[in-house]
């Protein structure tokens, strides 16, 4: 990279130079306003000269390969989204079932693990709850969770006192 940048200055300065010598020599009057005009042109395409000697045939400029792509990213961050709700909602689903508990006078802990819903929003599916097992709790869990005593499992532990 450094090389052909040098080798492109390099190429200015000589242009430049015998565009000088050129133009000094050339005699007064219209041959050299011509001979100007020519270096000009000289000058301007050895400045543009790393500019038309690009190979864009190397280039891949499809609109569809850049489509996939967003696409694919489009995909990725859908997911990722996706799965930070689905983790929003089942901490918070726990934190209900912890504190619905404490008013019914049980201590459980709870594991909650979501789906996603008909409309694409993840729901409570299923709890893993370790505890003192109480009814009315299942029936809450039920009730206003849509989390039917079927997908409730209990691991039961002896109240300490």
């Amino acid at each position: 990279m450094i090389e052909t940048l040098r080798s492109w200055l390099t190429s200015i300065v000589v242009v430049t130079l015998l565009l000088s010598v050129a133009r000094t020599l050339a005699p007064e009057g219209s041959l050299r306003q011509i001979a100007s005009f020519l270096g000009g042109l000289i000058l301007l395409a050895a400045l543009l000269g790393p500019v038309l000697t690009v190979d864009l045939a190397g280039w891949d400029m499809s609109f569809s390969a850049w489509h996939e792509a967003v696409e694919a990213r489009q995909e990725e961050l859908q997911e990722n989204q996706e799965s930070q709700l689905a983790a929003i909602i089942g901490a918070e689903t726990e934190a209900y079932i912890s504190d619905k508990a404490v008013e019914l006078g049980v201590s459980v802990t709870a594991r909650v693990e979501t789906r996603t819903g008909e409309d694409g929003v993840p729901v409570p599916w299923s709890a893993v709850l370790t505890g003192q097992r109480s009814a009315e709790l299942e029936t809450c869990l039920a009730e206003d969770l849509g989390i039917p005593a079927e997908r409730q499992v209990w691991h039961e532990r002896i109240a300490e006192n």
